[in-house]
C-alpha cells in the first residue's frame, strides 16, 4: 500500500470522530476514510500513514448506504463541512453514536459500568443558539458568500441560507447581510494576503426567550456606513426580536472569532436563556451550550449523577456562565465555580443574582492552576463537576483532583477520546467508573457529548504508596526543570541537579509502566511498591 494507490471498498462502521473504517482484503488491514456513512461504497485514495495506518481521502461515493432513507434537508449537502449525516435517519444516527462511545469506553473502564443508551436531542432540526458564518466565495474569484466551510476546505465558503441546524431566524439575517454586502461589493478577509473587510458574522439566538443578538465581525482596513445594514436587519420580519447590533473589530492574523473593540450599533451586547427554571444573561464570546433544549437533557442528567448533595461542597470546574453550578447550587451547601474566560465570569455572578443565588462564588482563574493551588494546601472538597475544552484534562489537573479527593466526580466531554485519556488517569488512582450517559446534542454531526459518574474508590496501602511515590518523582522533577535555567549555582550543584532530574524521570518511567506486569497478589504488590521507594530514596538522595 503506498500514497496515491486507489481503492473501493465498504465503510463497514464509522468510529468517532467520522473516521469510516474499510478492509482492504489484499492488504489484510484496515484503511480511514472520513466524510462516510456506514454501508456506503467507496471510491477512495490513500493519502497518508499514521502510526503505520492507512488514511484515505474519499473521491467518490459508488453506491448509497441501507441506511440512507431519505433525501437532504439542505440546499448545499453533502459539500457542506457542518453535517455528515442528513440522509440517514435520526434513530439511525444515535444508534452509531451509541456504537462509538462504546467501542471507546469499555477498553478503557474497568469492572463492571452502567451504559446508558443516547439520549436523543428534544430537536432534531433548528436546534442551534450559536453559529459562526464567514464571508468568502465558494470558488477562487466567485461572487461574495456567507456561510460555512466547504468540506475539507479551509478557504471555500459555501453560502448556507437554508441551514437546517439553525432557527429560520437565522436564516433570513444571513440572506439579509449578504445581499447588503454583495450590493455594495464590500471586499472579504483574505487570510493568506491579510487583507480585506468582512470576516464573519456571529448570530446568537435564546431558543426559549427568541432573543437574537446579531455580532459583525470585520477589520478595521476599511470604513462603511452601516446604519442602513442596521435598518434592514431591524426590518425583517422575524419569529423572535433582534436586542442587540454588534460591529466587532478583529485584525488579528488568525482565522478566529475574537474583538479588539465592539461597537454597539442598536439595543444591547447581551440576550437571555433560559434553562431549567432559571434564566442566564449571554454575552457575544460567553461559552454557553450550543443546544438550550439538549442541555436541559444534559444538566437533567448531571444532576442526577450528582446525587444527594445536600451540606456538601460543589466544584464547578470550567464552568462558563454557570449553568449546571447555579442548577446544582438549589440542593448544595456551596458551589464554587472556575472560569478563564473573565466575560463569562461576570455574566455567571451576574446570572447568580438574578436568579437569587447567593450560595455561589465563581473566580476567575485557570481550573487546573486553581485545583493544584487547593491541592497543596490540603483541602478537600465533597463533589467535582468538570467540563472541559475538547482537548481534556492535563495530569497536572487530574492529579489534583486525585489529591483532593472528592468522593465523585462527574465528567462531561464533547470528545470521548480525551475522555477515555483522562478516565485512564483517574481509574489509575484510585477512581471507578460506574455510569456513563452519552447525550446527542448535535444531530446530523459527528459530535456528541458524554457524561461519567466516577466514584471514590478506598486505595490499598500499597495503591497509596505508589500514587505517593509518583507525584513525588513527577513533582521533583518539574521542580528540577522550572529551575534549571538559573545561572546562580555552582558546577557541582548544576551536574547534581541534572543527575538527579535523569534518577527522577527514570523512576517516573519505572512507576509508569510496571504496575502493568506486577503480580495479582496484593502482599507482592506492596512489596515491590516498598522495593521502588527505597530505592527511589536513596538513589535521589545520592542525587542531591
Amino acid at each position: 500500500m503506498k500514497k496515491g494507490q486507489i481503492y473501493e471498498g465498504i465503510i463497514e462502521r464509522v468510529d468517532f470522530p467520522n473516521k469510516g473504517m474499510i478492509y482492504i482484503p489484499e492488504e489484510e488491514k484496515y484503511v480511514t476514510v472520513k466524510n462516510g456513512i456506514p454501508g456506503q461504497k467507496v471510491r477512495f485514495m490513500i493519502n497518508k500513514f499514521k502510526r503505520g495506518n492507512g488514511e484515505g481521502r474519499l473521491l467518490e461515493v459508488l453506491e448509497k448506504s441501507p441506511l440512507e432513507t431519505r433525501e437532504p434537508v439542505c440546499s448545499i449537502f453533502p459539500a457542506c463541512g457542518g453535517c455528515m449525516y442528513q440522509t440517514m435517519s435520526y434513530e439511525e444516527q444515535v444508534k452509531m453514536k451509541e456504537g462509538q462511545i462504546h467501542r471507546i469506553m469499555d477498553p478503557v473502564v474497568k469492572g463492571d459500568y452502567i451504559f446508558e443508551s443516547v439520549k436523543e436531542s428534544p430537536k432534531e432540526f433548528h436546534y442551534r443558539n450559536k453559529m459562526e458564518f464567514s464571508f468568502g466565495d465558494e470558488y477562487k474569484d466567485g461572487p461574495l458568500s456567507l456561510g460555512l466551510h466547504k468540506k475539507g476546505s479551509t478557504y471555500d465558503v459555501l453560502t448556507a441560507a437554508d441551514c437546517q441546524l439553525v432557527h429560520r431566524d437565522m436564516n433570513q439575517i444571513l440572506s439579509c447581510v449578504l445581499a447588503y454586502f454583495r450590493e455594495w461589493n464590500v471586499s472579504y478577509y483574505k487570510k493568506m494576503q491579510h487583507t480585506g473587510y468582512l470576516r464573519h458574522l456571529l448570530l446568537r439566538r435564546g431558543d426559549t426567550t427568541g432573543e437574537i443578538l446579531v455580532n459583525l465581525v470585520t477589520t478595521t482596513q476599511e470604513e462603511h456606513d452601516l446604519t442602513e445594514l442596521k435598518e434592514q436587519l431591524l426590518e425583517l420580519p422575524l419569529e423572535g426580536k433582534i436586542v442587540g447590533i454588534l460591529h466587532i473589530l478583529n485584525d488579528s492574523l488568525s482565522d478566529v472569532v475574537k474583538s479588539d473593540e465592539t461597537r454597539i450599533l442598536y439595543g444591547q451586547d447581551f440576550f437571555y436563556e433560559k434553562l431549567l427554571g432559571l434564566q442566564f444573561k449571554i454575552t457575544p464570546f460567553s461559552f454557553f451550550q450550543p443546544n438550550s433544549r439538549g442541555a436541559e437533557v444534559l444538566y437533567e442528567t448531571v444532576r442526577e449523577y450528582i446525587g444527594d448533595i445536600e451540606n456538601k461542597t460543589v466544584f464547578d470546574l470550567f464552568s462558563g456562565t454557570g449553568t449546571i453550578g447555579l442548577i446544582a447550587a438549589s440542593q448544595a451547601k456551596e458551589v464554587i465555580g472556575v472560569e478563564l474566560n473573565r466575560d463569562a465570569v461576570k455574566d455567571a455572578i451576574i446570572n447568580a443574582k438574578r436568579n437569587n443565588i447567593q450560595n455561589e462564588q465563581f473566580y476567575n482563574a485557570d481550573a487546573g492552576k486553581f485545583m493544584v493551588e487547593l491541592a497543596e494546601q490540603n483541602e478537600k472538597v465533597d463533589v467535582v463537576f468538570m467540563d472541559p475544552p475538547r482537548s481534556g484534562s492535563d495530569e497536572a489537573f487530574l492529579s489534583s483532583v486525585v489529591k483532593l479527593a472528592p468522593k465523585k466526580v462527574v465528567y462531561v466531554s464533547c470528545n470521548p477520546e480525551t475522555l477515555a485519556r483522562d478516565l485512564k488517569y483517574l481509574t489509575r488512582h484510585g477512581y471507578q467508573a460506574v455510569e456513563c450517559q452519552p447525550c446527542d446534542m448535535f444531530p446530523f454531526t459527528k459530535h456528541v457529548e458524554t457524561i461519567v459518574a466516577l466514584h471514590r474508590t478506598d486505595m490499598s496501602g500499597a495503591d497509596n504508596m505508589a500514587f505517593s511515590i509518583e507525584n513525588s518523582a513527577f513533582s521533583l522533577a518539574w521542580l528540577y526543570h522550572q529551575g534549571r535555567n538559573y545561572r546562580n549555582y555552582s558546577d557541582g550543584m548544576q551536574k547534581r541537579r541534572k543527575y538527579g532530574a535523569l534518577v527522577l524521570r527514570d523512576i517516573a518511567v519505572e512507576i509508569q509502566y510496571v504496575p502493568e506486569t506486577w503480580c495479582d497478589d496484593a502482599e507482592g504488590k506492596r512489596l515491590r511498591y516498598e522495593t521502588y521507594a527505597k530505592q527511589f530514596m536513596e538513589r535521589f538522595k545520592k542525587a542531591a
